[in-house]
């Protein structure tokens, strides 16, 4: 089992990224000297980071965004996908499976591999489920080592729902997250449960279905209820740590 202690670390920093022509897209990075992979984390909604706060970390309530100093604790290097100069709205499922997405974070994973060699997991949550399952099917490049998916969108009525995805194509290891108590209308535990069935290609596959928690609160479908693993996203964040160290079926 590889951890690290949380502990107090300095901040990262935005890095532009030119993604297509006369296009960037802005990245926050967190590079450190002993990390052993980088992860590259897809925020819901209309994606991106949200605002650099005062203590240099991204302000997003989004779970995977809000929990930066989590990641911090492990030796990960650390890339939240920020929003295109463009304004592509990414709370369109078409647009998280389109081709302008698709160009963006080609470009942005090339960046990251010419900056470090180390192993790439891509994560998504809600809407950045597509995203994430996007990245790993056009892959052809293998630059990616695995992906993990929580609080997917199921709901066929998504356009480019993780389900609506030629998940055959995926040839990494994927890890599904999901709450059991998760009442967003696109992400129902039990459709989440079935995606693992349609990764035929995949090395290995496991899904996770946990409880717990507390302070769940306002719309289902926001982060601040169970959809975003609140009051337990310590105990999230290390379930999908420990498995990029150790992936088992």
């Amino acid at each position: 089992m590889v951890t690290l202690h949380a502990m107090e670390r300095g901040a990262g920093q935005v890095e532009r990224i030119p993604t297509r022509v006369g296009v960037s897209t802005p990245i926050y990075t967190y590079w450190r000297a002993e990390a052993v992979a980088t992860i590259v984390l897809f925020s819901g909604g209309g994606g991106g980071y949200g605002k650099i706060g005062s203590d240099g970390w991204p302000e997003s309530r989004n779970f995977l965004i809000r929990t930066g100093r989590n990641w911090a604790a492990y030796p990960f290097n650390i890339v939240m996908i920020g929003r295109p100069s463009d304004g592509i709205d990414l709370s369109s499922g078409a647009n998280r499976v389109g081709g302008e997405h698709a160009h963006d974070n080609r470009a942005i994973l090339h960046h990251i591999k010419a900056r470090s060699r180390l192993p790439l997991w891509v994560i998504g949550t809600s809407m950045g489920s597509l995203s994430a399952t996007a990245v790993a099917i056009e892959d052809t490049e293998r630059l990616i080592a695995g992906v993990v998916l929580t609080s997917s969108v199921t709901a066929y009525k998504v356009p480019g729902a993780v389900p609506k995805q030629e998940l055959e194509r995926i040839r990494v290891p994927v890890l599904i997250l999901h709450h059991r108590d998760d009442a967003c209308w696109a992400c129902p535990p039990h459709e989440a449960k079935q995606i693992a069935s349609r990764l035929t290609q995949a090395p290995l596959s496991k899904t996770l279905v946990v409880d717990g928690g507390s302070g769940a609160h306002g719309n289902p479908c926001e982060p601040m209820h169970h959809h975003g693993f609140v009051g337990m996203e310590s105990e999230a964040i290390d379930l999908i740590a420990q498995w990029i160290f150790d992936p088992r079926p």
